[in-house]
């Protein structure tokens, strides 16, 4: 998405990647990955709840992220073991999603063009 964020800027619209992590660890993220667009942080899942894509990780999970030394509660900072599923939203300026998509496969994401075609049908009468 940062490649293509000229173009989501062009079309009047914002891109906002809303993690589960920590503030500072949403913000490593942005640091490392060099992104220029805003990452806010989800501490205990309230906004995932509100969309209705957390799911709790089973005792037995939580313990296999801790052998890869994965500790969840640390960069979620809560102590709940549970994780919001892989979702991309486009909403309108009216609160309308005009498009979705979740995954419970983190690796799966919508793809950037797909975002796009979504912010083009919005004004379809606008040559882009």
């Amino acid at each position: 998405m940062q490649r293509r964020l000229n173009e989501v800027h062009s079309m009047g619209a914002s891109l906002v990647a809303i993690s589960a992590q920590t503030p500072d660890d949403s913000m490593s993220t942005v640091e490392k990955n060099d992104l220029s667009f805003e990452v806010l942080s989800d501490v205990g899942n309230k906004v995932a709840r509100e969309f209705g894509i957390v799911f709790p990780i089973p005792e037995e999970l939580a313990h296999v992220y801790s052998s890869y030394g994965i500790e969840l509660t640390k960069a979620e900072g809560d102590e709940q073991f549970e994780l919001p599923l892989t979702a991309t939203y486009v909403i309108t300026q009216d609160g309308r999603i005009l498009k979705a998509a979740v995954d419970i496969d983190y690796t799966k994401r919508l793809d950037p063009e797909e975002i796009i075609e979504a912010l083009k049908s919005i004004c379809p009468e606008r040559r882009w």
